[in-house]
């Protein structure tokens, strides 16, 4: 803490000045026009009020919500009825999708000892919502298929490629064996996806006590981290590959929809898979033999841990209730006054594994929040400009269901009306996280210096950036939006139909082991998460500011300098990667040659001796360095255009109709290669990585899976993207000159 204070008086002296200069204007309004603006968000702060926060989350969270159960119809006719209260216009639209659940879950090691998974989260004394087990969906994967196999334990890391390749360097095979692979590392679903490539016939993920348990610090009821007894629920299904109802792929799950076969459904994992809590893995790994795994596998267990195979023989049983339920979106609407046919999307999920204090009910109420606060201005005279829309989504987190329905079943009238997607799923105390569109990374700075940290005085920004300092990194000139990847509710507006999107929250000092458990409860959140709403009531300045700046500007806020180095930078780490890839193959194809492996390899350890890796051929990145090069030029020119100020009324509504455009620009309607739902070719996330984004994907993605003749194809489809990007910025200039 004293480290974060002393960086914290030394980024505020280093930014006053830019501070002071970034808030002399407010992007996208004339000067009388942001002098209003202004002073509508400092009316807006005061209509805030943390309580509201509190019985809301209270509420909401007081039972198991999950999707078709009879809590979840609740909590949507509560968000209803509260939108209607404040006088927008509701509507709940409701898709009818496939939500498998449990009805067999046995695990059971049946060698060299006996011992049968519990798989249960008992109560926790003082924590009446643990109690509740009747009501709640247990421990499972979602999407997981059907199974009954029985084989040989083989533990294996995270079970990411990169683990694969060290156990295939050791000479262990995983066909025909069941693994065992720790959460973190990667999103959940990439572990029996890549298991499942490699031969294995089941999956087990456990929660490691290094990663969330007692070695993170005191475990719940004491603390905030995973007790022995916790288990994460999540989807497996392909996320990566598409998202979405999976008897409906690219179209909404409405009644008149037509369903493919379940057979059919091609995002399903191939092997069956069961989340188990680290009470259960330990027996489990206690008797695994073999090789002792590499140090950097080592989790926080009192074991040594063995890879096996075996002498472990566990037995695996899974049967899903494989059923429709209805998944509730909540629309509420307050109409522009000038520009009613442009829509400022504001979202969160409702729908939760259990009950959800932290994911998504944090999130949630801040957003109410903020839609309570405006319509409280609407009824001192406010009226917007464009049309905002606050979105409780349902089926969140069995696939991103809900959002992914709503805009497939309106997607024409969202590529003509959107204009930007703001997201928000969980939040906590600390510090400002937020990601997004590049093209808003400098409107989006301006907010993170006027919305104060509730703790320590200074804007969010100077806090964000402290921690920067503290932990040795270089300090930030302006507010870094990280790249969207996928894992909420942006995804379907983002990387399916090119609409500008954010994603942001709190966090950095509320870390916990409650997510997806049974424990994710209003006790926790409240005693650990967020005491007394303070990061939830700033969240609605940041999302609040983004929401009217964007509703109100005179000229839409977009800019394209920031995205243009940012991106320059995407394509210097694909032309690196490229060499490097070169370089190893051909060190490696030369050391194979020489027989240098077979020389040097240790017998006790069992290493395999690699066989030569294809050759990696110089690919021409010119096309795209040129189309960067004129992107550059383009951008700069905007950026001189705008800064002149605003022009005619006609003018500004013929720049905004292309701005609006522009994050569209950047798609494809063939989308990427092996997953044509996700068409963005700046940003999607990643194939082996789930959450996690790949930015210039399709030539990245192709270069990574040594794919050399897609390699040349992405670059066309990638230097066409750019080329037609800086047309449309050409044109904007063209209006503002």
């Amino acid at each position: 803490m004293k480290r974060l204070y002393i960086a914290l008086l030394a980024v505020t002296f280093i930014f006053f000045s830019y501070s002071s200069h970034a808030q002399s204007s407010v992007m996208g309004f004339s000067e009388t026009a942001a002098k209003t603006q202004l002073d509508l968000e400092s009316e807006f702060d005061t209509q805030i009020v943390k309580a509201n926060l509190d019985d809301w989350m209270k509420y909401m969270s007081a039972r198991p919500h999950h999707v078709g159960s009879p809590y979840d119809k609740k909590v949507v006719d509560f968000i209803a009825e509260k939108f209607k209260a404040w006088g927008y216009d509701v509507r709940v639209e409701k898709f009818d999708v496939l939500f498998p659940t449990p009805k067999i879950r046995l695990l059971e090691m049946t060698a060299p000892t006996k011992y049968k998974a519990s798989l249960t989260e008992p109560a926790i004394e003082g924590d009446e919502s643990s109690t509740q087990l009747d009501e709640a969906l247990p421990g499972y994967n979602a999407f997981s298929i059907d199974g009954d196999v029985t084989a040989d334990l083989v533990f294996v890391n995270y079970g990411l490629p990169a683990d694969y390749e060290e156990l295939e360097r050791r000479g262990i095979d995983v066909k025909g064996k069941i693994v065992i692979a720790k959460y973190q590392g990667s999103w959940r679903g990439i572990k029996p996806k890549v298991a499942a490539e490699k031969g294995a016939i089941g999956c087990i993920m456990y929660s490691d006590p290094k990663d969330d348990g007692y070695a993170k610090g005191d475990v719940y009821p004491e603390g905030p981290y995973k007790n022995e007894y916790g288990v994460q629920r999540g989807a497996v299904m392909d996320l990566p590959y598409q998202p979405g109802d999976p008897l409906t792929p690219g179209y909404g799950a409405t009644d008149d929809a037509k369903r493919i076969a379940i057979e059919d459904v091609t995002s399903m994992t191939k092997i069956p898979v069961l989340p188990i809590s680290y009470h259960d893995a330990l027996p489990l790994l206690k008797a695994l033999k073999g090789a002792v795994a590499p140090s950097d596998w080592y989790g926080a267990l009192p074991i040594t841990y063995h890879i096996g195979p075996g002498p472990a023989k566990v037995h695996l049983k899974l049967e899903f209730n494989w059923d429709l339920k209805p998944a509730y979106d909540v629309i509420a609407t307050l109409k522009g006054s000038t520009y009613p046919d442009e829509w400022v999307i504001r979202g969160n999920h409702h729908d939760a594994w259990v009950h959800g204090a932290n994911d998504p009910i944090s999130g949630l109420v801040a957003m109410m929040e903020e839609a309570r606060a405006v319509s409280e201005l609407v009824k001192k005279g406010f009226q917007p400009k464009r049309t905002m829309m606050y979105c409780a989504w349902g089926a969140e987190e069995p696939g991103l269901l809900g959002s992914t329905e709503w805009v497939e079943t309106h997607a024409e009238e969202l590529k003509e009306k959107a204009v930007a997607y703001i997201n928000t799923d969980g939040t906590g105390a600390g510090f400002l996280g937020a990601g997004g569109s590049h093209t808003l990374e400098k409107f989006f700075n301006q907010i993170t210096h006027v919305v104060e940290d509730p703790q320590l005085g200074v804007s969010v920004f100077d806090r964000r950036n402290a921690v920067e300092l503290a932990n040795g990194r270089p300090a930030w000139s302006h507010y870094k939006l990280g790249a969207l990847g996928s894992g909420s509710d942006y995804s379907p507006f983002f990387q399916h139909l090119g609409i500008a999107s954010f994603n942001m929250g709190f966090g950095g000092e509320s870390s916990g082991g409650e997510y997806h458990t049974m424990y994710d409860s209003y006790k926790l959140y409240t005693r650990f998460k967020d005491p007394g709403f303070i990061y939830g009531g700033t969240l609605v300045k940041v999302a609040g500011r983004t929401s009217l700046r964007l509703a109100n500007a005179e000229i839409l806020p977009f800019e394209f300098q920031h995205f243009t180095k940012i991106v320059s930078g995407y394509l210097d780490e694909v032309i690196k990667l490229s060499s490097d890839l070169r370089k190893k193959a051909d060190m490696k194809n030369t050391l194979v040659d020489n027989n240098v492996f077979n020389l040097v390899n240790n017998p006790k350890d069992n290493l395999k001796s690699p066989e030569a890796e294809e050759v990696v051929p110089y690919f021409n990145f010119a096309p795209l360095e040129n189309a960067m090069r004129g992107l550059k030029r383009a951008s700069n020119k905007f950026a001189k255009s705008s800064s002149k100020g605003l022009t005619s009324s006609k003018n500004n509504i013929a720049v905004n109709a292309i701005l609006k455009d522009m994050e569209r620009e950047l798609t494809r309607e063939h989308g990427l290669p092996k997953r044509p739902w996700y068409r963005h070719h700046i940003y999607a996330p990643g194939f082996y990585t789930g959450y996690g984004v790949k930015t210039l994907p399709g030539v990245r993605e192709a270069l990574e899976q040594k794919e050399f003749e897609e390699v040349k194809r992405q670059v066309v489809i990638l230097e066409n993207v750019l080329i037609g990007f800086t047309a449309k910025i050409e044109e904007a200039t063209r209006l503002l000159n």
